[in-house]
């Protein structure tokens, strides 16, 4: 079993004693080079100070100068400790303070210098938790002691000695290709690596999935023993299964997916249900594939979706959370029984939510929909109505035209933002706001946003639940973006003629944002302002706590839930709610007569005890403590890749139109030329000043403008400009452009210092 030292520390807590038996259960160390290893990194963990060891069990020793944090270098040899810490200060430390560590590891580092108002504090590394850079992307050089590979990442302040595999590494001089580390540097002996894969000649000559995967090292394949769990998974549902298990598969049960969910392979996580109840309410069902009862905590299964995180979309490729075999076995299918957890949502007649309930269930699904179905029946005319889907249909309806408007309505009173978006600006399944953070409203697909509010509710009652029970959870948060990273957008709008004042000088809030979004609809380039508005949206993370969401515009708890075939922080969520549903207790003693329902909300305030076993409770908070920064950093790397991808496809396009002119609009000014965004393509390049030959141009900050000495052309933001694409750097996706056409004429106060 592979373990890195902070997961190692990440068991010590409290200042509590542990024994190696505990460790090695926890870590799953099973044979004797796990052990082994084990017992060498406890022994030198206690030689550098960091445990202490007391009568065969080890304490970690708390030291209040020493923190962890994440290092972020530059290519200039300096680099910074980010705390996890929020607001904590980020910690300046010298390339020969680094302790052999590289950019993007964790660490622990020792605070040598207090940080001041106007100064960062210092330190060094003083120990490496956690390596993240296992592979690397490099070209090969040969030297006259050999071979070396130079990392294109800048910020990876190394070169490799390259160990041949066989007589290849000739022939890949000046390739790009990608090396596996074989030993970190270890004192003052270079890191040692090995080629895995010569991509090609140089990075255009590679696939564009290749040079991602590589570049952030993505598992892009499973072990033979993870594949061996996944087909080993019972086929048929037993009737163990069935225990305490409501019932639901008589109701009529609906799924709506993308086209793209309509392969052999496919992954339906959720399902629906609608009926009237006894008082005229209606109950709304989302049905949730219930994946933990088949992925066991710490099984092979569970430890490869852990370290995976969440799945990754690269256009065409899928690099999923779980193998075929899990998600074949999990999604709702049609005329199957499946194991479920479902979210009962109960709405009065004007839409209010009245209450819920959290079961373990078991559903058949009827009707598997694609949105542009749903989209197509719900336009048709009554004929549909004597068709074989003629229930489905009816319930359709009553859900998106009768519940969903009132919804819709409850939450943009709230002041949840929502964005515009083509399906190709926002590819990827999920049915909450996902990776953006927003509600996506497409303008082509409708019936999507619609469907995402009932989502965005059932996950919204799932955190809900665990909070008030006090049981622990993975909270999905989202800070308020910074009000000095919209002034140029906001200035933009100005020279649009859009009214894009902030309400409040100095704090951003999701109204301000709602506001914004009516307006680019009412602009002359609605697109273009959307792009730009969702680039400032702040990332979703997770969090042991509850708190703010920005683009739902949530100050209570909310976390996701309904994508555990894709997510591993909804395959945690769902596997509190098993032990909730398993192990919960209804009542204060045995002696209680009256047990409360400990998936209903009529449950909140009447429970006045500890729900979970304290050691099962204290055993998922240290899960989810764990879980926060690993899931948090496996998001980023996820997201950076996949931004990185479209990148390089859009260098590539570009590529291909060196010389074609196209019509852009000046989305930012700097002292050395001016951003322009191609609006049919949402593709971004740069004028650089030393392009403009007509004349001298100054820049004028305050105006945000460059402005020709003698000529009076200025280029400000807004301005509309006919550019030719003049050259495309692939790799560091840069694409640079000359000027055509367009600009204005400058004006009076542009010309002032």
């Amino acid at each position: 079993m592979e373990f890195s030292i902070a997961t190692l520390l990440s068991n010590f807590t409290d200042d509590k004693l542990v024994a190696p038996k505990v460790l090695e259960k926890k870590l799953g160390c099973q044979d004797d080079e796990s052990l082994e290893k084990l017992q060498i990194a406890l022994d030198a963990l206690e030689k550098i100070g960091i445990l202490v060891k007391d009568r065969g069990r080890y304490r970690r020793i708390q030291e209040d100068d020493v923190v962890e944090a994440k290092l972020r270098c530059s290519s200039k040899g300096f680099c910074f400790a980010i705390q996890d810490v929020e607001d904590a200060d980020d910690i300046y430390i010298q390339k020969n303070h680094l302790s052999t560590a590289w950019n993007g590891d964790r660490v622990l580092v020792k605070i040598t210098k207090e940080g001041s108002r106007r100064r960062s504090p210092e330190g060094q590394v003083r120990l490496i938790l956690e390596r993240v850079n296992p592979s690397v992307l490099a070209r090969v050089k040969q030297t006259n002691n050999g071979y070396q590979a130079v990392p294109l990442d800048d910020r990876l302040l190394f070169e490799l000695d390259l160990q041949p595999k066989d007589d290849s590494l000739e022939q890949a001089v000046d390739h790009l290709v990608h090396v596996e580390v074989l030993r970190y540097p270890l004192g003052q002996n270079p890191p040692i690596g090995q080629v895995a894969r010569v991509l090609g000649s140089d990075a255009e000559d590679a696939a564009d999935t290749d040079i991602v995967c590589c570049k952030h090292d993505l598992r892009c394949n499973f072990s033979d023993a993870v594949l061996a769990a996944a087909d080993a998974l019972p086929k048929q549902i037993r009737k163990a299964d069935l225990k305490k298990r409501l019932d639901l598969r008589s109701l009529l049960t609906v799924t709506i997916e993308g086209e793209s969910e309509s392969n052999a392979n496919q992954i339906v996580e959720n399902a629906f249900t609608l009926e009237k109840t006894e008082a005229g309410h209606w109950q709304l069902g989302v049905h949730i594939a219930d994946v933990a009862v088949f992925v066991p905590q710490d099984s092979p299964l569970d430890k490869e979706a852990r370290k995976r995180g969440t799945a990754v979309f690269l256009g065409d490729t899928i690099l999923p959370l779980l193998p075929d075999a899990v998600a074949s076995r999990c999604s709702l299918i049609p005329d199957e029984d499946r194991l479920t957890l479902s979210v009962l949502l109960t709405f009065d007649k004007s839409g209010e939510l009245v209450e819920f309930e959290i079961q373990s269930s078991v559903i058949q699904v009827d009707h598997a929909f694609s949105y542009e179905q749903v989209q197509s029946l719900l336009g048709e005319d009554e004929d549909t109505e004597t068709s074989s889907v003629a229930p489905a249909l009816e319930m359709l309806k009553e859900l998106f035209f009768t519940l969903s408007p009132a919804v819709k309505t409850s939450r943009q009173q709230r002041g949840a933002v929502e964005l515009n978006l083509l399906e190709n600006q926002y590819p990827y399944p999920y049915k909450d706001e996902g990776r953006i953070g927003a509600i996506i409203a497409s303008p082509t697909l409708p019936i999507r946003g619609l469907l995402t509010d009932f989502v965005l509710l059932a996950n919204q009652a799932i955190a809900t639940h665990l909070q008030a029970l006090s049981l622990p959870t993975l909270y999905c948060v989202q800070s308020a973006p910074d009000a000095e990273e919209l002034l140029d957008l906001i200035k933009l709008g100005s020279n649009l003629q859009l009214d894009m004042q902030l309400q409040q000088e100095e704090e951003v809030t999701p109204q301000d944002y709602q506001r914004f979004t009516q307006l680019f609809a009412k602009s002359t380039a609605p697109k273009v302002l959307t792009y730009l508005l969702q680039s400032t949206f702040k990332p979703v993370g997770y969090s042991s706590k509850p708190g703010f969401h920005f683009g739902l515009a949530l100050d209570t708890g909310y976390t996701h839930a309904v994508s555990p075939l894709r997510r591993y922080g909804d395959l945690f969520v769902q596997r509190v709610l098993r032990a909730l549903f398993d192990k919960g207790r209804d009542r204060r003693s045995t002696r209680s007569k009256d047990p409360v329902n400990l998936g209903h909300s009529e449950s909140h305030g009447n429970i006045n005890w500890n729900v979970l076993p304290p050691d099962l409770q204290q055993e998922l908070e240290s899960q989810a403590t764990s879980l926060v920064p690993h899931l948090n950093d496996r998001q980023k790397l996820t997201s950076d890749a996949e931004v990185d991808l479209q990148g390089l496809k859009k260098a590539e396009q570009m590529k291909e139109r060196t010389g074609d002119v196209f019509s852009g609009l000046i989305t930012g000014v700097q002292s050395y030329g001016f951003f322009v965004e191609i609006e049919d393509l949402l593709v971004e390049g740069l004028v650089h000043v030393s392009s403009l030959k007509d004349d001298w141009y100054e820049y004028r900050s305050r105006h945000a403008c460059l402005v020709g000495r003698k000529n009076r052309t200025a280029y400000r933001l807004g301005d509309r400009v006919e550019v030719q694409v003049k050259s495309v750097d692939y790799y560091r996706q840069q694409i640079d452009l000359v000027t055509v056409g367009g600009g204005s004429v400058a004006r009076s106060e542009d010309l002032e210092e």
